[in-house]
């Protein structure tokens, strides 16, 4: 009895808390009623669920790589990760984790928890061509997190309170039925250019062609209709997209670096 009257009080604090740290979205659309803390905690609770379902059952959700057992892999895909990562640009580089973990999976897609757990399929990895093009994709779903678009889109699809009794232990098979369908989830127009915007200033800080992730739909852009990338299906996708990364690269003079595609070669072979 004492736990049953304790968790609404416990709850309402959390909520009170939230209020107080109000973050308004870029985009206008929705306030997001969450603060950096929950962001992490949310984040944290839902790639263990993630993690533990692709443990159980990878026919469906895919095989989980642990690090333990693919170093190389993961030493190779850190090399581009860390470069997006400390370029300088990301508002939460030292609030949030930012783990990039690799999926065995032939599906072309990626996806970000709050918090900064990244996802990335090894179909997406085996279908690009340049790593520029890797790191880009990875900026892209850095940036939905970095700048709170996943937290934004799971408030709006199940509720500050849900979202809010997670974090106290309230309901697991809900945060199941987030991790089931977080690679799924599908965000605004707005977020997706916001997170466009941003993989293009996050790559201008490094060594790579700031305008990778156009190089990824380009190529998207020429499949049948049949072989859509996941990552397209649940990212709207304007047609001018492709211009609108390259017009941000121009404005920063960073495109056509040198492609150095070692890192990515390397991941290929060991995939």
């Amino acid at each position: 009895m004492h736990r049953l009257l304790l968790k609404p009080w416990l709850l309402f604090g959390l909520v009170a808390a939230s209020l107080g740290s109000v973050s308004c979205s870029k985009d206008g659309d929705g306030v997001l009623l969450f603060s950096i803390e929950d962001d992490r905690t949310l984040g944290d609770q839902v790639a263990r669920q993630t993690d533990s379902l692709m443990r159980v059952d990878p026919n469906k959700y895919g095989r989980l790589l642990e690090r333990s057992s693919n170093s190389a892999a993961y030493a190779a895909l850190d090399n581009v990760v860390n470069k997006v990562l400390n370029s300088g640009q990301l508002t939460y580089r030292n609030e949030f984790p930012w783990d990039v973990k690799i999926v065995q999976k032939d599906e072309k897609n990626a996806f970000a928890t709050p918090g900064g757990h990244i996802y990335v399929y090894t179909g997406l990895i085996k279908y690009l061509d340049h790593e520029a093009e890797l790191a880009g994709v990875i900026g892209h779903e850095i940036a939905h997190a970095d700048r709170r678009h996943t937290s934004k889109q799971l408030q709006t699809q199940y509720g500050l309170q849900v979202l809010l009794g997670l974090l106290v232990g309230d309901n697991p098979n809900q945060l199941v039925q987030i991790a089931a369908g977080l690679g799924q989830l599908q965000f605004s127009r707005n977020d997706e250019s916001e997170a466009d915007d941003y993989s293009v200033r996050y790559l201008s800080g490094t060594e790579y062609s700031c305008d990778g992730t156009a190089g990824f739909f380009i190529k998207s852009s020429k499949e049948s209709p049949n072989n859509t990338p996941t990552f397209l299906s649940t990212h709207p996708n304007p047609e001018n997209r492709v211009a609108a990364i390259q017009a941000k690269a121009q404005e920063l003079n960073c495109r056509n670096k040198p492609q150095n595609d070692t890192n990515l070669n390397r991941l290929k072979s060991l995939l």
